[in-house]
């Protein structure tokens, strides 16, 4: 189904069940893998996929449906492997509503994945510091995020509701997985991790700008710790799935709230930020799915 409205009006796609069942069956055909963990890497953390083994690697252009990431640090790769015996696919970059996508486009791959028989979702992003606690290099466990652009009715669940992904109205006060927030603060401990490890409510904008020093101070006073542009329709829509899942968040800068402030972000800066860091937030990830494969072996 393809809504179209006049410039004034929210533009609704929405890809409809045989659009997403062509995509699963072309990768399924294509893959010997059956992946039971999704992990999408964000800006310049597309090097999560290096400790899979046995990798397969699509091209998004190459993938029928699939967007196409323009994003600066997003490679715009779809790779399949094991880690530790777990079968894995990585999303090298990820989508964005100013790209020009709309937000059926944007979470797409999240339904791919929930039909190919995933059954977790870690969600990975680079993003801006609102809490004065935090530093630059941080990794943020998300506990709950606010929707900016849900409030302004720009929501992936708009739309006719398919009742094979999930309820019309899903709660969300329990989207990130306490089981897996727990996991992953217990492998960060051991890796001697726990310094720099957070934990904290991360909030979507629109983006592409980043945000002035009076929107940055809204968003402190809201309760927000980190701020994006990204993350959150996935994690929605994979919610809707019934997927568990885990969102990271790296902080790459700290958000102005003093106009004295000379200091300005700019996107180059968070990917070397990412570069320095994501040897330690791959090697979390890496060992994150090695503990959920054990724990599937041991269940079974």
């Amino acid at each position: 189904v393809h809504v179209r409205k006049t410039a004034c009006q929210i533009d609704i796609t929405c890809c409809s069940f045989e659009d997403y069942k062509l995509t699963t069956e072309w990768l399924l055909n294509q893959t010997r893998h059956r992946p039971k963990v999704a992990v999408i890497c964000s800006s310049g953390l597309g090097l999560l996929a290096d400790a899979a083994s046995n990798k397969q690697t699509f091209r998004y252009q190459d993938i029928p449906n699939f967007p196409v990431s323009t994003a600066p640090g997003h490679e715009g790769c779809l790779v399949f492997g094991t880690v530790d015996g777990a079968a894995c696919v990585f999303m090298q970059g990820h989508f964005h509503l100013y790209e020009g996508y709309s937000l059926c486009q944007v979470t797409l791959p999240v339904r791919i994945f929930k039909l190919m028989g995933v059954e977790s979702i870690i969600v990975t992003n680079a993003s801006g510091g609102i809490c004065p606690d935090f530093k630059v290099g941080d990794i943020m466990i998300i506990k709950d995020h606010i929707n900016l652009p849900g409030f302004a009715g720009q929501h992936p669940l708009c739309g006719p509701n398919d009742e094979r992904f999930g309820t019309r109205f899903p709660s969300m006060s329990d989207a990130y997985s306490k089981d897996l927030r727990r996991l992953v603060s217990e492998v960060a401990c051991e890796l001697d991790y726990s310094s720099f490890l957070r934990e904290g409510v991360y909030c979507m904008v629109s983006g592409p700008n980043f945000e002035t020093i009076a929107e940055a101070r809204m968003l402190l006073v809201l309760g927000c710790d980190s701020v994006g542009m990204s993350t959150v329709p996935e994690v929605t829509v994979a919610k809707h799935c019934g997927l568990r899942v885990l969102g990271l968040s790296l902080i790459t800068n700290m958000v102005s709230l003093d106009y004295s402030r000379e200091e300005k972000v700019n996107h180059d800066d968070v990917l070397h930020i990412c570069k320095t860091r994501a040897k330690l937030l791959q090697k979390l990830v890496t060992e994150l799915i090695c503990r959920l494969q054990q724990q599937n072996i041991n269940t079974n």
